[in-house]
């Protein structure tokens, strides 16, 4: 077979086995060669637990621990296997490349495959840790769903990504032609914004964090750090002021009562990292987003200090959590890792072209290439080293 991508909507609906095992081999080697240029701290993770493992910021900090740190890891996603002819979604060919590279390397893996959510998952989990030994010292939540069931009444919340109140307009362009659209979000109802606070919010991360102190599997000093995003005041309507941005802000009221915990049971801390916005699978749905991380990536690659996933958590990895040191936090105990994105100097240039922009000019003021690769690699497309004019014979393997 001769894969392509298939996008509808700004949607991809494939990924390209050999692509996606690329990507992975390619972020292993960036970590292998930041790691022969530091020093070794004298606290670094030992056995890592990656709830949202597959993609992103989660995959990243997987390798990071493993490849950076050789820390032994159990990751967990929810993923659609791929079959001898249809494609499995690109977490499943990134975690079978992971378990793959840490197996030839002599670290101990485990990757479970199904809902993270559920009290099921956790006992999985538990028996896993006590299987290979040990016990977490690091706990990394990074997952994204648009559902959830709650564990203890079974009622199914679903996440929507809306503004609160009044409908958002906002311009993006279609990834494939490059052509200016506009989207329209609606205004989200209080029900919504409440499901998907039950969704997105803290509430699930500090289940798990409970659930493990329980079992008696977190280290003396364990730490455990949950994702979010700030971004732009151009996006606050759509994202932080919106549905998604109450449940992260819920999220971060949890590190705080996580951070208590924490400190009486094992004398651990909870944090949340504040990280750069990227392109996502999801992203290119949302208004506003696509145009504002074109110019974006514009212009950071022109001061050089552009970052994708891997490069943001090798930074919060070796200059925030493990430093030998306290971690260096904000005045709301907040880790900043987005400080370069959202350096003035940069957040004033983006505000002064964004209303220039037209389908006529995006290429030249926006980096329209750099989204689209980027776009097309977390699906394993356009990744360096890989022949797309070469037959994959099965679409169940790597």
């Amino acid at each position: 077979m001769i894969i392509k991508p298939l996008i509808r909507s700004n949607i991809c609906l494939n990924a390209h086995p050999v692509g996606c095992g690329k990507e992975v081999e390619n972020q292993i080697n960036y970590v292998r060669a930041q790691a022969q240029k530091r020093s070794t701290p004298k606290e670094k993770p030992k056995t890592v637990l990656v709830l949202g493992c597959s993609t992103g910021y989660g995959l990243a900090s997987r390798i990071t621990a493993a490849f950076e740190f050789g820390a032994n890891t159990i990751g967990v996603s929810f993923e659609k296997e791929g079959t001898e002819v249809k494609s499995g979604t690109p977490g499943w060919y990134n975690n079978m490349a992971f378990d793959r590279a840490a197996t030839a390397a002599g670290l101990k893996t485990i990757t479970l495959n199904g809902d993270a959510f559920s009290n099921a998952m956790r006992q999985k989990v538990i028996d896993a840790i006590k299987e290979m030994g040990g016990s977490f010292d690091l706990i990394i939540y990074s997952l994204a769903s648009p559902v959830r069931t709650d564990p203890v009444t079974g009622e199914l919340y679903r996440s929507v990504l809306k503004p609160l109140g009044e409908s958002y307009v906002g311009n993006s362009f279609d990834i494939a032609s490059g052509k200016l659209c506009t989207i329209t979000a609606e205004g989200a109802n209080a029900e919504e914004a409440r499901q998907t606070v039950k969704v997105m919010g803290g509430e699930d991360w500090e289940l798990w964090i409970s659930k493990l102190s329980e079992a008696g599997v977190l280290s003396k000093g364990c730490k455990t750090v949950a994702y979010s995003y700030i971004g732009p005041d151009l996006s606050h309507a759509i994202y932080r002021d919106g549905t998604i941005g109450g449940a992260k802000k819920h999220l971060e009221q949890t590190s705080n009562k996580l951070n208590v915990l924490l400190q009486q049971k094992v004398g651990g801390e909870a944090f949340v990292s504040i990280n750069k916005g990227l392109v996502t699978r999801s992203s290119g749905v949302i208004p506003v987003i696509p145009l504002y991380l074109s110019l974006l990536f514009k212009i950071m690659k022109a001061k050089r200090t552009h970052e994708g996933c891997i490069e943001q958590i090798d930074r919060l990895f070796a200059e925030r959590l493990y430093t030998d040191g306290p971690v260096p936090v904000d005045e709301k105990r907040l880790i900043r890792i987005d400080e370069l994105e959202m350096d003035p100097e940069v957040q004033n240039e983006v505000a002064r072209l964004m209303p220039s922009v037209t389908e006529e000019n995006l290429g030249k003021l926006g980096d329209l290439e750099g989204y689209r690769h980027d776009f097309l690699a977390i699906n394993g497309f356009d990744v360096k080293g890989v022949d797309y004019t070469a037959d994959v014979p099965r679409m169940d393997t790597i």
